[in-house]
């Protein structure tokens, strides 16, 4: 496994390579385990008596939670069962209905799921110290992560741009929210731009902006685990799961995969190093 406030143009510290970082933010800078969507998925269909596992609720996170709702009532199971209790296939009333009790249901639990990872404020005060700019994308929508935001600034996490699912055309995994945030960051080309986050839609999303890739294991959604769960569990079993999940993540096109957030610090010299060679190699 490979380890690893002010906006202006350029870099203002003289970094020669990686300029800004793109954080997620459930599942990768708070909310470690991405418990609170995850819980709203669940409850919104168990209130019309149809249980879904907490694997089919995290399958599709990272997307718009809209989407994400559409996906899962087009996973085979979770049809049959939403046919066999309502005699017909679910459609997109059914979706909006889903959607406004989801969205009623997470607005409630946000602000107590906005605090940062371990790990996230350090990382962040070493990376500005190196001159590079932290951007951030969400499935979040604006309202949404109004909330997140204002409660991460309190625990004294505040990124330079906050970009949600509904700021752009459509969510991930389009790169319409990185490119966004290039923009309001003002740093090019995007190779010199790496997405960072905890679900195979952030890897896409990256991908598909031409950024480098890092997905994190630990506190993420791919894992699925609180704190207290990974500190509790078995070693063996535990990195049996992490082993899992790097592989998902890896066939999804990941350039570097880490086990917690502050391994990203040596990720970011590796590819430094690979951008340095990359450059000179052009210039021979």
């Amino acid at each position: 496994m490979e380890k690893g406030e002010g906006i202006g143009l350029g870099n203002a510290k003289g970094r020669n390579e990686v300029q800004a970082v793109i954080f997620d933010w459930a599942g990768t800078t708070v909310d470690y385990g991405c418990l609170a969507p995850v819980e709203a998925f669940v409850e919104i269909f168990r209130i019309r008596e149809i249980e879904i596992t907490i694997e089919e609720a995290r399958e599709p996170m990272g997307l718009s939670k809209m989407d994400h709702i559409r996906e899962l009532l087009n996973m085979t199971r979770i049809r049959n069962l939403w046919i066999a209790k309502f005699a017909k296939e679910p459609d997109e009333g059914n979706l909006e209905f889903l959607y406004k009790d989801f969205e009623a249901l997470l607005l409630k639990v946000l602000k107590e799921n906005a605090k940062p990872i371990p790990g996230v404020i350090e990382l962040v005060r070493r990376l500005r110290q190196q001159g590079i700019k932290i951007g951030s994308t969400t499935g979040y929508t604006r309202e949404m992560i109004n909330i997140v935001k204002e409660e991460a600034k309190i625990w004294g996490y505040q990124p330079d741009s906050i970009v949600a699912s509904n700021d752009v055309p459509a969510g991930r995994p389009a790169p319409w929210m990185c490119f966004k945030t290039a923009m309001d960051l003002q740093v090019y080309p995007l190779s010199k731009i790496v997405k960072v986050g905890d679900t195979i839609s952030d890897i896409k999303e990256g991908i598909s902006a031409g950024m480098w890739t890092v997905a994190v294991l630990k506190g993420g959604s791919e894992i699925g685990l609180s704190e207290t769960e990974i500190n509790e569990m078995d070693p063996y079993e535990l990195q049996s799961r992490m082993k899992t999940a790097e592989n998902r993540f890896l066939n999804a096109g990941a350039d570097f995969v880490i086990d917690e957030i502050g391994d990203l610090l040596e990720i970011i010299d590796r590819i430094d190093y690979r951008l340095t060679e990359k450059k000179d190699t052009f210039i021979s």
